[in-house]
């Protein structure tokens, strides 16, 4: 029996949810998701609760019953609080600005990096080190997040590049005489 799968999720005020032909929809003041929901799993939406189980006893049902009440549980958060990652851009010379719908990145290469901004994602920099990746979907921030992240992961001997914000970085030692 799944943990998690059981424990029903509650629909804060001002997030409308429904479910129809294997569609759970969550609608609430950040945005509309929509989330396909497999014919195993079954999904009740009552008393201010979204309650999911398993429609069978089959291992794939058993196995997709927490993963889709976690899904379902982001959906619902996304749509009323939203999510973010906080970027921190270690280095000389290292900074990032937001100009009009593109990230401009300067990481130490010969060029600017420019990164597009997908719809549904909001970009600011608080300070020229610090990006902030805000949206409604869980999912498509954290990829934006680590998109970002990849055009100079940081580098154990200095520690400079593009880091979560708290992430830690194990240092090496560098050469010795």
């Amino acid at each position: 029996m799944s943990r998690v799968g059981k424990n029903p999720v509650l629909i804060p005020d001002g997030v409308s949810c429904a479910f129809s032909e294997g569609i759970f929809s969550a609608k609430g003041s950040m945005g509309v998701i929509d989330l396909p929901v497999s014919s195993e799993i079954s999904v009740d939406i009552s008393e201010g609760k979204v309650t999911v189980s398993p429609a069978s006893s089959t291992k794939k049902a058993r196995a997709l019953w927490g993963t889709t009440q976690r899904l379902i549980s982001s959906l619902v958060e996304g749509v009323s609080k939203g999510f973010s990652k906080r970027l921190e851009i270690n280095g000389v010379g290292y900074r990032a600005s937001v100009q009009g719908s593109e990230l401009v990145l300067q990481l130490g290469f010969s060029h600017d990096v420019r990164f597009p901004i997908p719809d549904g994602i909001k970009i600011t920099c608080e300070k020229p080190t610090l990006v902030v990746v805000s949206g409604f979907d869980k999912q498509k921030v954290g990829q934006v997040a680590s998109e970002i992240r990849s055009y100079r992961p940081p580098e154990p001997y200095k520690g400079k590049g593009v880091k979560y914000e708290g992430e830690w970085i194990l240092r090496k030692e560098g050469k010795k005489k």
